[in-house]
Parts: C-alpha cells; structure tokens; sequence
C-alpha cells in the first residue's frame, strides 16, 4: 500500500505541471482569440444535419449540392467546404436520430469540460484536418471522422460514462473508444495511403489536443516505474535483518529480546552461541 501511495505522490506533480502549463498555452490563446468562440456549437451543427437530411429526403439528391467534392470546389462552390458537415451519412431515419442525439450529448459534454472557445478550436482544427486530407488526396471524405475525433475527446474526459449499445448493451465510453480505435487501426493497416492519409489529418486535432498529454504519462510511468523499483529495494533493505546468530540463523526480528556479538572470528553471534574465547576457564 505505502508503495502504490509514493508513487502517486511522485506522479502528480508532474501532471500538474504539464496541466499548468498546456492550460497556460490555451488560455493565452483564449485571451487573444476568444472572439471565435461558438457557445452551442455542436447543437447548431446537429441542428442544421438535422435540417439538411429533412431536405435531402424531400428532395432526393439535395446532398451532391452539399458534399466534398474537390472539382467543384475548384470550380468556384467553395461553400462545400463547410456544407459537408451537415451532410448525413445514411438515409435511416433511426439511425440519424440516434446519431444526431449522440453527437449533442457529446457536444454538451465537452463544452462543459472545455468551454466553448476551446471546442471550438478542437472543431476548427479537425475541420481543417479533414479539408486538407481531400485536398492532398484528392479524394472526397465525408465528416464522419471528424465527429469520431469528436468522440475520442469525449471518451479522454469521461471514460465511465455508460451508453447502452443498440438501447440494450451497457458498455462504459471508454471500451467503446478502444473498440472503435481498433477498427481505425485495422483500416489503417489494410487500407489506401488516401485512407491513411485522411485517418491522420482528421484525427490531427485529438493529436495535438492530447498527443503531449498521452506522451508525458508516458514519460511519467517510465520514471514512476524506476522510483518505485528504487523503493522496493530501499524497502526490502529495510526489511533485512541487521543481525544475523552464524550458528543459529535466529535474528533481532525473529526474537527482539536476543542479544549480538561479534567473535573472534569476524562472525556476529547470539549470545548463546557466542564463541567462549580458547583459554576461557571451563
């Protein structure tokens, strides 16, 4: 126990001095922009997903005015590069509506832990990051990557949080978070350099927001590996005996109450087997 509590003790000052000094960054960013901020962000953009999959099902088609698509864009429809965020990825209705209701649940849940200006920027940047992955690509990507990096957020600040799968399987946010990081993995590995490419550049805000934190656990597990390896030695040094009866093996642990010498012969001794010296009256 007094292990695992010195090691916590050797941690946390560590956490909170990269904690002190990333929400430093964020609140001199905050300072100097914070006239970006969009308070309710998420919610206008489940909002008006909501709006254009209503329009695409009264108006079939309605969406290829709306997505990422690059030639357009050369072409002068430069709103795609907005548009496309609130562009459904199915024609289920059940299927939207619980995607756009688990989108504002972790929408709200962010702005709360982050505040509106740094969602924001999280927002912008993975909007960016995507963007710029068709661009290099020259493919077409939808923004459903953009709203996993938006998940993965949500998974770092509320790991215990239960959603139940299919309204029946309970399964904390955290496990739904490796389970779908794993499915990113395997398409990363089996799919197009294209893929790869809008895999990274569309998770590129989670990487910066959290790639320094992930990095410096790292580095604190490392060095609170090597502290507490160094006090388990110190603590089984402590637990060694300082004497030790070269005849009987008996220590001051095993009886308190025993007293020690040291013979002749450089050997310590309880002192019932102490050595009688060899002219020693008999």
């Amino acid at each position: 126990m007094s292990i695992k509590v010195r090691a916590g003790l050797l941690e946390e000052p560590l956490r909170r001095l990269y904690r002190a000094r990333y929400m430093s960054f964020l609140d001199k960013l905050e300072r100097r922009f914070g006239f970006i901020a969009i308070p309710g962000l998420i919610r206008a953009v489940v909002t008006l997903s909501a709006l254009v999959f209503v329009l695409v099902s009264l108006n079939k088609g309605f969406d290829s005015y709306l997505s990422l698509d690059l030639a357009r864009i050369r072409a002068g429809e430069v709103w795609r590069l907005i548009t496309y965020l609130f562009v459904p990825q199915t024609g289920q209705f059940l299927l939207v509506l619980l995607a756009l209701w688990f989108l504002w649940i972790i929408g709200d849940g962010l702005e709360q832990a982050w505040g509106a200006f740094r969602l924001t920027l999280y927002f912008l940047a993975g909007m960016i990051g995507t963007t710029v992955a068709a661009l290099l690509s020259n493919s077409a990507f939808s923004n459903q990557m953009l709203f996993t990096s938006l998940f993965f957020a949500f998974a770092h600040f509320y790991p215990e949080r239960v959603f139940y799968v299919f309204l029946i399987l309970p399964l904390k946010v955290k496990w739904l978070a490796w389970i779908y990081a794993g499915f990113l993995l395997l398409g990363f590995v089996t799919q197009s350099n294209s893929y790869r490419l809008a895999l990274i550049a569309a998770l590129s805000n989670y990487l910066i927001f959290f790639g320094p934190g992930v990095i410096q656990q790292l580095r604190q597990r490392k060095e609170v590996a090597v502290r507490r390896q160094r006090f388990e030695v110190q603590s089984r040094s402590e637990a060694e005996p300082l004497h030790k009866c070269a005849t009987c093996g008996a220590t001051e642990l095993t009886d308190p109450s025993l007293e020690f010498r040291v013979a002749r012969d450089g050997e310590e001794y309880c002192i019932a087997h102490l050595p009688r010296p060899a002219n020693a009256a008999v």
